[in-house]
């Protein structure tokens, strides 16, 4: 049996600012982007990567989730413990510029961890921790 990670899903609590991050920062390439009503889902994947994706959705389309349910979801994001991903770059100094420079919202700059991997940390626009690893 073979199976692979076709998408993985991100929350957004803004679709233009998240999309913004995600290809002009990071340099994803947007694949789909299809509105319903007032939310947005917005695919996007690494260049070259065409069967890796993160599906940037709002957080509480599920009609299933009650009032309660999204007020913790909201919550979380706030605090950037609801969402996270984990990304890979050969150069991890030149990555980390590039996002600082954006402006974008750092929480550890580049370092070597005590596991055995050198990374850094930051959020997205809606709150996502983003760690990106140095590839070794």
């Amino acid at each position: 049996m073979t199976i692979t990670i076709h998408s993985s899903f991100l929350p957004h609590t803004d679709a233009d600012a998240s999309l913004a991050f995600y290809r002009d920062v990071l340099g994803f390439e947007v694949r789909n982007d299809v509105g319903y009503n007032e939310m947005r889902w917005i695919t996007i994947g690494p260049v070259g990567q065409p069967d890796t994706n993160i599906v940037l959705h709002p957080p509480t389309a599920d009609p299933g989730i009650t009032e309660d349910e999204a007020r913790v979801i909201g919550e979380m994001m706030a605090k950037g413990t609801f969402g996270r991903v984990l990304l890979a770059a050969p150069d991890l100094d030149a990555t980390f510029e590039r996002v600082a420079a954006a402006g974008t919202e750092i929480v550890q700059e580049p370092t070597e961890q005590p596991y055995g991997v050198r990374d850094c940390a930051l959020r997205d626009p809606a709150g996502n921790l983003i760690r990106i690893q140095e590839l070794r």
